[in-house]
Parts: C-alpha cells; structure tokens; sequence
C-alpha cells in the first residue's frame, strides 16, 4: 500500500461499514456513514497521515464537507481497496479555519484555470 493518501483513495472502490464502526461513528458525534462518504467526494477534501495512531495500521486525518454543508473531520485506514471510517465529528475552529483557507486556494486556482 503506497503512504500516499490520496494514490490510496484512487484506488478505492467502496466503504467498509458494519456492526463495529457505523454505530460508533454516529454515537460518538452524530455523524452518520453517509455523511462520511459525501465528505470524501467534496472539494477540497483535506488528507493527512496521522501518525501518531498508526501503530497497528496506516491512518489518515480528513477534513471534508457534507452535502448539506457540515464540516468534518475523520479519521479513516484503508482495509485493501475499502475506506473504513473510524471516527468523525464536526470540525473544531482550528481544522475549520484550515479547511476555509484550502478552499481558498482551490477557489482561486480554478479561477485561473478558467
């Protein structure tokens, strides 16, 4: 498995939802596995490895946004060629203001290219 991200996700051909971590997903901060998903296809969608919880397998930390416009933050490993969520919330201010300025950037990069 490549320790690029997004190389992963490219590859990706589903989600890995069950009786383990979908309830716990949404118990925990009331973020459903759909909303999961949408973030993944939104733009920008943010990765980075998050290193410090990669001891048993490769994590990644996402910032991305739901259809309806809520902001989170996911914590995600990649299980072969399945994305299995295994923790999300909302954005805090600081992963907020990071998003924002991302979205800038992607904002003002399409515009050149227009």
């Amino acid at each position: 498995m490549s320790d690029d991200a997004y190389d992963n996700l490219a590859s990706a051909t589903g989600f890995d939802w069950d009786a383990g971590n979908a309830p716990k997903v949404r118990s925990r901060h009331n973020v459903g596995p759909g909303e999961c998903e949408q973030a993944f296809f939104s733009e920008p969608f943010i990765v980075a490895a998050d290193v410090a919880h990669s001891k048993l397998e490769r994590r990644w930390r996402a910032l991305g946004r739901t259809v309806a416009g809520r902001h989170v933050f996911i914590i995600f490993t990649m299980r072969g060629t399945l994305i299995r969520v295994i923790s999300a919330r909302n954005m805090n201010r600081k992963e907020r203001l990071q998003y924002a300025q991302a979205q800038k950037r992607s904002e003002a990069h399409s515009d050149i290219q227009d």
